[in-house]
């Protein structure tokens, strides 16, 4: 099955008492029994599994080509289940370039239960081998990052985690299973804020796991079973319905995203366009070999410097809505050092080369003429 059959199709089947096309949404937190410890069906109690839930799960683990998928209450709850899996004295491998609640769970809460962190530039993979001892337990990855778009090969990086016998995790938000497929390229498991693309329309949170595995999918459920960051049956009924047509939007959210790469890239009061579409990006090359086209998030900052003329643009813009989040059918602007990013010690954010002048894009569906003269007057 292709993929834009199975963003309608993959995992899914017709309701079997009424023949309903899409799922109920099963509203309950419990389910009847006949005989204590005897249920009428497959179902127990919500937290556990409820069907709604069950259809998101189906369907994120057949667009993704894994064995599991399990859908949470946030990105960041999904984030954090995977995290139980390790204790102190262990040790992870993180992206130097990473979305700032990311940065913020393992510097704030994990770091603080004994887990070390390294945080490296995964352009040169000797960083990675370099720190690889007894102790490291997972190298995670976040492709495309948030926000200066930095690229990790992944497929070479599963092959250093492969030989060294570590559990390998991709943060697949920014790309989407449409363009990229890390399970398929040799990582363990994949990682959603499904409060984004695969929603896609600023109206839920929700995050997402899917485990290339049955093993490590039945480890990551009674975690989060345990633990009870699940995802509600309304919400997860509208992650469904936005997965329907990801592949659609997907394919405009490129188109647009290019063409305001382009744009942006040939302003005189631009000084430099983050968008692995463009042959100037430092991880083009990467990009072409593991996705299928480059996605609708653009960052970029000015010739001048000067964190003003960032804050000017963002409160001139008049389409682009200025708020957090992105991935939604609307075009979003963000200015990550004092919105996203800011938990992130500025030391830590220019180290990287997230600037003060920074501004970050989601670029949505509307006409792109129009999304254009927006950027045109809000420079000038």
């Amino acid at each position: 099955m292709k993929f834009n059959t199975k963003t309608i199709h993959g995992g899914q089947h017709h309701d079997p008492s009424t023949g309903a096309v899409m799922p109920p949404v099963f509203q309950t937190t419990t389910f009847a029994q006949t005989s204590p410890g005897k249920p009428i069906g497959d179902y127990v109690y919500s937290r556990s599994a409820n069907p709604t839930r069950t259809a998101l799960e189906e369907a994120l683990a057949s667009i993704e080509n894994g064995a599991k998928g399990l859908a949470f209450s946030s990105g960041l709850a999904a984030t954090d289940c995977l995290l139980r899996s390790f204790k102190a004295g262990d040790e992870i491998i993180a992206m130097d370039d990473l979305y700032g609640g990311t940065y913020r769970m393992f510097t704030k809460i994990y770091k603080n239960s004994g887990i070390k962190f390294h945080y490296v530039d995964m352009n040169d993979l000797d960083n990675v081998r370099a720190l690889i001892n007894e102790n490291t337990k997972m190298v995670w990855v976040e492709t495309p990052t948030n926000p200066l778009m930095k690229l990790a090969d992944i497929a070479a990086v599963a092959k250093i985690t492969k030989a060294n016998n570590i559990l390998f995790a991709v943060d697949n938000t920014f790309a989407t299973p449409y363009l990229q497929n890390p399970l398929d390229l040799g990582a363990d498991v994949v990682m959603h804020s499904a409060t984004k693309y695969l929603a896609g329309h600023s109206d839920v949170v929700a995050g997402a796991l899917i485990a290339k595995t049955a093993e490590l999918g039945q480890q990551l459920h009674f975690q989060q079973f345990a633990t009870g960051a699940t995802l509600g049956p309304m919400d997860s009924f509208l992650v469904l319905r936005g997965i329907k047509t990801l592949h659609l939007r997907m394919q405009r959210h490129c188109e647009n995203g290019e063409k305001v790469a382009e744009f942006l890239n040939n302003h005189p009061k631009v000084k430099t366009v983050y968008y692995p579409g463009l042959a100037s990006h430092p991880y083009h090359e990467v990009a072409k070999k593991q996705m299928s086209a480059f996605g609708g998030m653009v960052s970029f900052d000015f010739v001048s410097g000067a964190k003003q003329d960032s804050i000017d643009f963002l409160e001139k813009v008049k389409i682009f809505t200025l708020a957090e989040s992105l991935g939604g059918v609307e075009s979003l602007a963000n200015h990550p050092a004092l919105m996203t990013h800011a938990s992130i010690p500025e030391d830590k954010r220019k180290e990287v080369g997230i600037t003060d002048d920074l501004v970050r894009l989601s670029i949505g569906v509307e006409d792109i003429e129009d999304l254009i003269e927006d950027l045109k007057q809000a420079l000038t």
